[in-house]
């Protein structure tokens, strides 16, 4: 695990959080909303699935895999939800930000654009990543946009890639952002974080 060391990242509208599991029961009141789980490959539907979800990203580090995050939105002063970086490759530089998810009161605002800004920075200017990805459900309009939003190029989509808690096949849709993109990337993201307040 001496790539992806845990680190607090703090923003002005969102501080990222290593996941502990002192967090549960708070993650599990932010989470208990079914309309968060639509569009995610598992679901969170008792304090006993946050619990397992909660061992199994705790996981993640020891193994090299990855590192969970809480996000705390300082405006409301309460974790409002979970982003990940995953599928770490330390030998090619390469991370993936995933299994990102947001109570709706703090969806569409600068929480969600400042968190992958505090992401991508510490991905490209600490852990010198040279390619950080994206994937989301083909079907997913409304994070596919967001994703594009970022700056994020996508790259194409992976069929019967995965397979939704209803048993259907998922197509997963790849976006990344190379390391020769991210000063503009950077630059983007700043002005849509600070320019505005929703984001």
């Amino acid at each position: 695990m001496s790539w992806l060391r845990p680190a607090r990242l703090e923003g002005r509208h969102v501080h990222l959080v290593p996941l502990g599991v002192e967090h549960l029961d708070a993650v599990w009141a932010a989470g208990d909303d079914p309309g968060i789980w639509r569009w995610m490959p598992y679901r969170l539907a008792s304090r006993d699935d946050v619990a397992s979800y909660v061992d199994r990203l705790l996981a993640w580090p020891g193994r090299g895999f990855g590192q969970a995050f809480v996000q705390l939105d300082t405006e409301r002063g309460e974790i409002c939800g979970v982003t990940c970086y995953l599928n770490a490759d330390e030998a090619h530089r390469r991370v993936e930000i995933g299994g990102t998810w947001i109570t709706p009161a703090s969806q569409r605002t600068a929480v969600n654009t400042e968190a992958k800004l505090l992401l991508l920075r510490h991905a490209f200017d600490v852990l010198d990543a040279v390619r950080v990805e994206w994937k989301t459900d083909s079907e997913n309009v409304r994070s596919r946009a967001a994703i594009a939003r970022l700056g994020a190029v996508e790259e194409g989509t992976l069929r019967n890639h995965m397979i939704r808690p209803d048993g259907t096949m998922r197509h997963s849709t790849y976006y990344s952002v190379t390391r020769e993109e991210w000063p503009a990337v950077e630059r983007r993201l700043e002005g849509l974080v600070h320019g505005r307040a929703r984001g």
